[in-house]
């Protein structure tokens, strides 16, 4: 006998909302059938499920709806799995470039705070012991500025 689950069901289990799952439906990704009278219920199969689960999994990774589809697709074709391994093997290789190219500005992006941190700490400390207007005497153009943004970039650049 084939396991059936209701929206409700679904939705629970995997921690999404019933309008996440009819939304996913409208992208061609599920296709329940539909009981009542009115045909108005739908009533999902183990392979919805799984398919639900695949594209749970999916955008998590990062994968676009249509991404997601085309492997699902692979999935149901014949039995060879050549093609779905190497399909699914350019998609992952895709995704890490991009991953990684966003890791690098990440930790650019961390880099420039710690050292607008350090410079900050820098006027604070200076400002305990002389107090914080005389921490740092503005640079040329950096007239009206106070302290506090002479630490923050200007131009992409710390001031100093």
């Amino acid at each position: 006998m084939n396991t059936q689950y209701t929206i409700t069901e679904l939705a629970r289990e995997f921690d999404v909302t019933p309008r996440a799952i009819r939304f996913y439906e409208d992208q061609g990704l599920l296709s329940p059938s539909r009981e009542g009278s009115s045909g108005l219920r739908r009533v999902y199969s183990g392979r919805d499920r799984t398919r639900l689960k695949l594209t749970l999994r999916g955008k998590r990774l990062g994968f676009t709806l249509s991404e997601i589809r085309a492997l699902l697709d692979l999935y149901e074709s014949p039995t060879d799995t050549v093609p779905q391994l190497n399909a699914f093997l350019a998609t992952v290789s895709r995704h890490r470039e991009v991953l990684e190219r966003q890791l690098e500005d990440l930790n650019a992006t961390l880099e420039d705070l710690a050292q607008y941190e350090t410079q900050a700490r820098a006027l604070l400390e200076g400002g305990a012991r002389g107090g914080v207007k005389n921490a740092t005497a503005p640079a040329a153009g950096d007239a009206g500025r106070t302290p506090a943004q002479h630490a923050l970039p200007v131009d992409g650049k710390a001031a100093h």
